[in-house]
């Protein structure tokens, strides 16, 4: 079989064809292909030097990717299980807080449209919202101000 002779460089260039990905998802997805100690270092080290792996290009892979449908807080998450670094995350999300009442209420307005009829509705709402990682005041905003509409 001819995968079983792809080398950990070819590997990872392969995962970095499909989508962007950071060197801490590529050190978890390579590891059980490591033949010898530091052959998967060396490989990532020589892709990051010609720049095929980028953190900066992760970061707004992901924010281009899910910011649209998903809160600062789901966001965050998905940036730091890539292993990235707290500060540019930090920085990623602080932007995103900016827009994340207009992005709950387009997610809001695709998702349901109407506002709540009662109280049980509300809440159905705002845990959706929720789960899709929009913040409390976002969310109240959102929904509160559909009630504002009538």
């Amino acid at each position: 079989m001819a995968f079983d002779h792809i080398s950990l460089k070819g590997r990872a260039l392969r995962l970095l064809s499909g989508r962007e990905h950071s060197r801490a998802e590529l050190e978890r997805k390579l590891r059980p292909h490591e033949t010898e100690p530091g052959e998967l270092a060396r490989a990532l080290d020589d892709l990051e030097a010609k720049g095929f792996i980028n953190e900066q290009r992760v970061l707004e892979s992901v924010v281009h990717r899910r910011a649209a449908k998903m809160g600062a807080a789901r966001v965050r998450q998905e940036l730091q299980a890539k292993g990235l670094s707290p500060d540019a995350v930090a920085q990623a999300v602080a932007d995103l807080q900016d827009s994340e009442v207009e992005r709950a209420r387009e997610v809001w307005r695709k998702k349901f449209g109407a506002p709540p009829a009662d109280a049980a509705e509300r809440g159905k709402q705002m845990r959706f919202l929720a789960s899709r990682g929009f913040g409390g005041d976002a969310i109240r905003r959102v929904v509160s101000g559909c009630d504002d509409d009538h």
